[in-house]
């Protein structure tokens, strides 16, 4: 998963974070791999999890879900936290059962909405959001990374109307 996580950055956000600051990254495997091990071993409930998209043994995408992180949220929100795919499998449809899948574990957990922060520059994970009827809400904050000051968007998706299409698309119209 750290191997993955490093790699779609570096193509994902080439162009919007500084070449110099992407090229490091291959550095910091051990502390990534050693992120994703602390953070999946606290995991605690259906609401708190990570996804993963997987052929054989190799990892194809991964999706990261809780509650949100947001300050002055109450405890109806929920959070993808990050949804990555290897860059060599993009379109072929692992993000969206991840993305899918996520939001109906938030749903079931008790969620009533799900929030997500993408980089105002990054237009295709953006439309990727969009084509799955996330929408931005107006939220928006600042963020540094290799020298670069980032702005990242926030979206929103209303879980209910979410699990519904998720239940449709399985059985067909009611």
């Amino acid at each position: 998963m750290a191997a993955l996580h490093i790699r779609a950055w570096q193509v994902a956000y080439r162009g919007q974070i500084p070449d110099a600051y992407l090229a490091s990254l291959g550095t910091l495997r051990r502390q990534r791999s050693e992120m994703w091990r602390r953070w999946i071993e606290g995991m605690s409930s259906l609401a708190d999890g990570v996804l993963v998209a997987q052929v054989s043994e190799d990892v194809r995408g991964f999706c990261a879900y809780g509650p949100s992180r947001d300050d002055a949220v109450d405890g109806t929100v929920g959070e993808i936290d990050s949804i990555y795919v290897d860059p060599d499998h993009w379109g072929r449809g692992a993000g969206r059962a991840l993305l899918r899948k996520a939001t109906e574990l938030l749903a079931v957990a008790g969620f009533r909405e799900a929030t997500l922060w993408v980089l105002d520059t990054n237009d295709r994970a953006r439309h990727f959001y969009d084509a799955a009827g996330w929408r931005p809400d107006g939220g928006a904050k600042g963020k540094e990374r290799g020298g670069a000051q980032l702005r990242e968007l926030r979206y929103r998706l209303a879980l209910a109307s979410s699990a519904r299409m998720s239940t449709q698309d399985r059985e067909g119209p009611p």
